[in-house]
């Protein structure tokens, strides 16, 4: 019975290509916009796309992006004790969002070493 179906499927697609009533459709030529949400938890991805459509980001990538604006910030900051506070605070942010999240210790975001980045700047 399906078979017939889809038998009576392909060949109305195939009629509607022969009389051109798929050549003038929006986007026709460029590649598809393909959503890839197998990352997400099942129980999450409904959530994700009602924040994605109405311009919101999840709150894990929210955080990660205000973490990489204080990782820019710090190598603006001159003072040696104020960069050490700003580390601080960027590896309490890490600590946070690695304890939020449900993925394997091994993808964790790694936290600042000030003795590190205090060489590193140095270089500059």
């Amino acid at each position: 019975m399906l078979s017939g179906y889809l038998k009576i499927v392909e060949r109305r697609i195939r009629d509607a290509v022969e009389k051109g009533e798929f050549d003038n459709l929006p986007g026709k030529g460029k590649p598809l916009v393909l959503e890839d949400d197998s990352h997400v938890p099942e129980d999450l991805r409904i959530a994700y796309k009602i924040l994605k459509n109405a311009d919101c980001l999840p709150p894990e990538i929210q955080e990660k992006k205000e973490i990489m604006q204080m990782e820019d910030l710090l190598a603006s900051v001159p003072d040696d004790l104020e960069r050490y506070k700003l580390i601080k605070k960027i590896n309490y942010r890490i600590m946070k969002l690695n304890a939020s999240s449900k993925r394997s210790p091994l993808l964790e975001e790694k936290q600042l070493y000030f003795k590190k980045l205090i060489d590193k700047l140095a270089q500059k």
